[in-house]
């Protein structure tokens, strides 16, 4: 199914599922990295990844056993990802992660450490990085052309989990408790660190105002960060797609807004203004940025640069996670502790 050139790092897959079937389906063609072997528990998982040419398995040990894996790619469970990276890294695998990293600042701690001690590349399902027009829109802010950033408005919802059964883990009050987080709402808050730096104090409200979701459908989250700045950002799992981001500096503003999901994108308009000038509106076209996340892990691997979420970057944004379903929990503004002053500035 691969279309691969000599170089093309070889990678198993855990969990088959709705994302991980996207993610083979979109590395079909990729001449960076190529999918060889599926980790499934179930056997319809196994019988899917069979489907599409892979091999399938059900134990994750049988991958790193594999000298013919370089890389894993994680599409499981939240909950499983701490153990799994250490496992990985344990092994000399590199490792692509899902969002979220981790439930807990400790459990990304370990398994950062992992990383680090194994010398293995890292990298992190935060696609929306690799939008062109976020892109466009970080260098501009380098450049100092919207002035002091201030303010950070973001909204991502969808309504795909209105498909799922009552019973699937991304609905569950105990594996993913504050459900529009891990779902949409975790992205907003990776854009809003690689914008803003690091956030210091988070306040969330959870509600479950139109489906039966024990984990909720509606979140709204604001952070306070190092510099003063703040992000307002909003996640809904009952409303059909909806995807902004906006910044708001101290001498103009941009707004980016999503035409579809980002499992197909279909481009984005962007909206600039600066003190003085007029409106200026313009269409970014579409561009597969899931899979330009995944082959730039895999570039990282191949030639041994950096990967561009760094290590203090993954470590703020679950310690961020963590203290937003805590607040989502509370009620009450949680801070935000990040004890990751040994990898600031690091890239895996």
């Amino acid at each position: 199914m691969n279309i691969t050139h000599e170089r093309a790092v070889p990678a198993a897959i855990v969990g088959f599922g709705w994302w991980g079937r996207n993610v083979a389906r979109m590395l079909a063609s990729s001449r960076a990295m190529r999918l060889a072997t599926a980790v499934d528990p179930t056997s319809e998982g196994r019988d899917a990844a069979r489907a599409v040419g892979l091999a399938a398995v059900d134990s994750l040990e049988l991958v790193v056993a594999d000298p013919a894996i370089q890389a894993v790619i994680l599409c499981s469970p939240h909950q499983f990802h701490s153990a799994q990276i250490e496992l990985c890294a344990g092994a000399g695998k590199h490792v692509f992660c899902e969002k979220p990293f981790c439930t807990t600042g400790e459990e990304a701690r370990r398994a950062i450490s992992a990383v680090e001690r194994a010398g293995v590349k890292l990298g992190i399902g935060h696609e929306r990085r690799f939008e062109p027009a976020i892109c466009d829109l970080r260098e501009c802010v380098l450049r100092g052309e919207l002035g002091t950033p201030l303010l950070i408005e973001g909204n991502f919802s969808q309504d795909k989990f209105l498909a799922l059964p009552p019973d699937n883990w991304r609905l569950s009050a105990v594996e993913a408790p504050v459900g529009p987080l891990s779902a949409t709402g975790i992205h907003l808050v990776d854009l809003a660190i690689a914008f803003l730096g690091r956030p210091v104090e988070a306040l969330a409200r959870l509600a479950t105002l139109a489906t039966s979701f024990a984990n909720g459908d509606t979140l709204l989250i604001s952070l306070r960060f190092e510099s003063g700045a703040v992000a307002s950002l909003t996640a809904i799992l009952t409303t059909p797609f909806a995807g902004r981001f906006a910044l708001y500096g101290s001498t103009g503003w941009t707004e980016i807004r999503d035409r579809a999901h980002p499992e197909s994108p279909r481009g984005w308009d962007v909206t600039t203004v600066k003190r003085g000038g007029a409106p200026n509106v313009t269409f970014v076209p579409p561009a597969p940025i899931v899979q330009l996340n995944l082959e730039t892990f895999a570039e990282a691997i191949i030639h041994g640069r950096p990967y561009p979420v760094t290590l203090a970057e993954i470590q703020t944004n679950v310690d961020t996670f963590e203290a937003i379903t805590r607040s989502a929990l509370s009620g009450r503004p949680e801070p935000i502790t990040t004890r990751n002053d040994e990898h600031r500035g690091r890239s895996p």
